[in-house]
């Protein structure tokens, strides 16, 4: 993480704190030392950023210091609230933590109002995690791969118990409630294959890409299922 991007995250924590955090917790939550948080926060105090310290204690924002809240509907909140969680619940650890980091943007700018009413008490908006991690294992690498255009190879284990190895090109996650399937293009059958992330036992990114045509893409695969099974 770049000085400039990490100086902002700590804004953002102080934001989103109604009291003092300390230099271990802004180390955790930023995945740095404690001796780069103090030399973070001497460069903001520098700049003008009005930051209280305490020895042993920890550090927050002077009375009084906000911006302009941010208008969001209680409908608006519970939306953004339940996505979060989702993604924290049902997603890889990137995406999660991705979440998480959005969370705190969020709280940063709401009224004491809303948040104490949905931030602080969101107990009545719960997903369940119980699955993480046998539904969405690879998915961070997968992610990554679709993004790059990067082939994958995948050791599979199919509906009937038997290992396969598989080349594809990967187009597309798409999430039905507890499993996660990947939409893809088996080189060995020359066709669209989907892959249940949870039946992977091992997934190697190669350094070949793959480049979409107008008859290998994730939208023309979904236009052929809506003609398989239309509404």
């Amino acid at each position: 993480m770049r000085k400039a991007e990490r100086l902002f995250q700590i804004m953002t924590l102080l934001r989103s704190r109604r009291s003092v955090i300390t230099a271990a917790e802004l180390a955790e939550n930023l995945q740095v030392s404690e001796r780069t948080i103090y030399r973070d926060m001497q460069a903001l105090s520098l700049s003008g950023m009005p930051i209280e310290s305490e020895t042993g204690i920890g550090y927050r924002l002077m009375s009084g210091f906000s911006i302009a809240p941010l208008m969001f509907t209680e409908e608006e909140l519970e939306a953004l609230i339940l996505g979060v969680r989702m993604v924290q619940g049902w997603s890889g650890p990137k995406l999660g933590q991705a979440a998480d980091s959005a969370l705190h943007k969020i709280k940063a700018v709401l009224p004491e109002s809303l948040h104490k009413s949905y931030v602080q008490q969101p107990e009545w908006l719960i997903v369940p995690d119980f699955y993480r991690d046998q539904s969405s294992p690879y998915s961070d690498e997968i992610r990554e791969a679709i993004k790059s255009r990067s082939q994958i190879m995948l050791l599979y284990t199919d509906e009937k118990k038997r290992q396969t190895s598989r080349q594809i090109w990967p187009l597309g996650l798409v999430f039905w409630g507890r499993t996660w399937t990947l939409v893809a293009w088996c080189t060995l059958r020359e066709d669209y294959r989907l892959f249940r992330l949870d039946r992977i036992n091992n997934l190697i990114l190669m350094q070949e890409k793959f480049s979409c045509t107008a008859k290998i893409n994730l939208q023309h695969y979904l236009a052929l299922q809506a003609k398989i099974n239309p509404v």
